[in-house]
């Protein structure tokens, strides 16, 4: 008796939890429908570029998505997911500025470079490991993003990103002018 009485009470719960869990995904639905449009035209215009606009909206409602149950008990959802897309952006744009800084260091446009430094540059990418030098080429040859060389790669983006990261560093030591004490010794 006991036990069936478990067995019931197993069995009324579960659909008591189905409706809900579909009422929250219809609840998100809707918002996204209404909400996406309106955050990809801002981010349009906040970014300048159709294509970044798109990743962080994307990602902005995947976040979303993924923590809807503390999303939407907020105060306004929109709004959590605009501070998202527009942190998402603010993001991307400072790792864009680095780059370009770091690339204009080991890799001044070709009218600066002379092609003795030419020449040491491709050596110095040459001589990266494979994934490494895979991903500068794809960057910088190619002119992936970020997200587009980890999918080339078949990797993650945080892996791009630290791969990148790393071949630039080993770039920049490798380019890097020898210091006054080591010129005097030779």
């Amino acid at each position: 008796m006991i036990l069936d009485g478990a067995v019931d009470a197993a069995i009324d719960l579960r659909p008591a939890e189905a409706p809900a869990v579909a009422d929250e995904d219809a609840a998100f639905a809707a918002w996204y429908r209404n909400e996406h449009p309106r955050l990809l035209a801002t981010m349009t215009i906040v970014t300048r570029d159709l294509h970044v606009a798109q990743d962080v909206t994307a990602e902005a409602f995947a976040r979303a998505l993924a923590a809807w149950k503390r999303v939407s008990a907020m105060d306004s959802p929109t709004g959590w997911t605009y501070r998202v897309a527009v942190n998402l952006a603010r993001r991307r744009a400072r790792r864009a500025a680095i780059e370009e800084r770091l690339l204009r260091r080991i890799a001044p446009t070709d009218d600066h470079l002379p092609a003795e430094h030419a020449i040491e540059l491709w050596d110095a990418v040459r001589a990266l490991p494979p994934r490494a030098r895979t991903a500068i080429a794809l960057r910088y040859t190619a002119g992936l993003t970020e997200a587009e060389v980890a999918a080339a790669m078949n990797v993650a983006v945080g892996t791009a990103s630290a791969t990148l990261t790393s071949a630039r560093r080993a770039l920049a030591a490798a380019l890097s002018e020898p210091d006054a004490e080591e010129q005097s010794d030779g």
